[in-house]
């Protein structure tokens, strides 16, 4: 038993020094390694639903909807083609999605509980949008389009903390701020040298339409906000076309001249107007669902840089260097929000992982 026992104890000794020494602390590889966990750069880098809409809004809104106006602009010079015949040519590129909505098997016009706010928010972008191609006319396109986005973030920001009881951080304040100061900037100086006389009085009211298209631009999106149902972003792009066309028709023959385009340049222009403004149409719609409707529409500011730019390249037009100030200021106040949506998600990765 003796001997037993000591030989126990000798071979129990070189197994412990084997199992302490350097050497010998080899991985099993007999055993399947353990999962492996996502490292938390992967975590962090992860963008947000806010800042995806962002991003949408951005390349798909903005970018796409500073050539509208433009575009606009030169089909007026070229052929005087009315805005409510534009608008017209507009809609036209929406009717195609009735017959998406036809072979998925949902109603054109929407379900019956929500069909009126539907219809109500169709008529809303037709006024922003026929109030923009009215300015347009009189007022420069890069002014126009400062005018409406500046007008429709302020009263986002406005009826979303009344109506939605839904606030912002202090980095969106700022960013909102600032990019209303930019707007400022931009057309400060074009108010305060209005001519007098009937030119000066169609320019002021250039500016209160373009005022007033972004009022019902907010409008708009709050209630699209308000839509919940499968086929909705389809159905409300397809209302658009229907009650821009009912609108717009009886308008033109009332108030203004139908013209016929005998250009290239024209249908060229009217052309690229309806298939951009349908896809900023289309991402901005998308892009209010992800992110609050006023960061959505100080992001749709990028139209303000992209309508500067053309108007000086393309329309040959003069850019102050307000304008460029401005401008600068505009994207400086873009990228603080998107910034700080981006570092907020990065906050609640870690803290969620923090707390598993």
């Amino acid at each position: 038993m003796e001997r037993s026992e000591q030989r126990r104890g000798e071979e129990e000794i070189p197994r412990e020094m084997a199992q302490s020494h350097p050497y010998f602390n080899l991985p099993d590889f007999t055993q399947s390694p353990p999962p492996s966990t996502p490292s938390s750069s992967h975590h962090r880098c992860r963008p947000s639903d806010a800042t995806k809409g962002l991003l949408v809004a951005l390349l798909g809104g903005g970018l796409p909807a500073g050539f509208v106006g433009p575009f606009s602009r030169m089909a007026y010079r070229a052929s005087h083609l009315p805005s409510m015949e534009l608008l017209f040519c507009r809609c036209l590129f929406h009717l195609p999605i009735a017959l998406l909505l036809h072979l998925r098997g949902d109603p054109l016009l929407g379900p019956p509980d929500v069909r009126g706010r539907a219809c109500l928010h169709a008529l809303l972008n037709v006024i922003s949008i026929g109030c923009a191609y009215n300015a347009i006319q009189v007022v420069p396109a890069g002014n126009v389009a400062t005018v409406r986005k500046g007008s429709s973030t302020m009263c986002s920001a406005i009826l979303s903390l009344c109506l939605e009881s839904q606030g912002l951080s202090g980095y969106d304040w700022c960013g909102l701020l600032g990019s209303t100061l930019g707007l400022i900037i931009i057309v400060g100086p074009g108010l305060g040298t209005l001519q007098e006389g009937t030119t000066g009085i169609h320019t002021a009211l250039g500016y209160v339409q373009a005022f007033l298209g972004g009022l019902a631009l907010s409008l708009g999106l709050l209630i699209y906000r308000s839509l919940d149902f499968p086929s909705c972003l389809p159905t409300v792009a397809f209302l658009f076309g229907l009650v821009g066309l009912l609108g717009s028709v009886p308008s033109l023959f009332l108030v203004q001249t139908p013209v016929l385009p005998t250009d290239s340049l024209s249908w060229s222009c009217v052309g690229a107007v309806g298939i951009l403004a349908l896809v900023s149409f289309v991402c901005v719609s998308y892009a209010v669902t992800k992110a609050h409707p006023a960061l959505v529409c100080a992001v749709l500011h990028s139209e303000v840089v992209v309508a500067l730019m053309l108007q000086y390249y393309v329309l040959y037009e003069k850019v102050a260097p307000s304008d460029i100030m401005g401008a600068g200021v505009v994207l400086g106040s873009i990228a603080i929000i998107t910034a700080q949506n981006l570092s907020c998600e990065r906050e609640a990765q870690v803290e969620e992982r923090e707390c598993s």
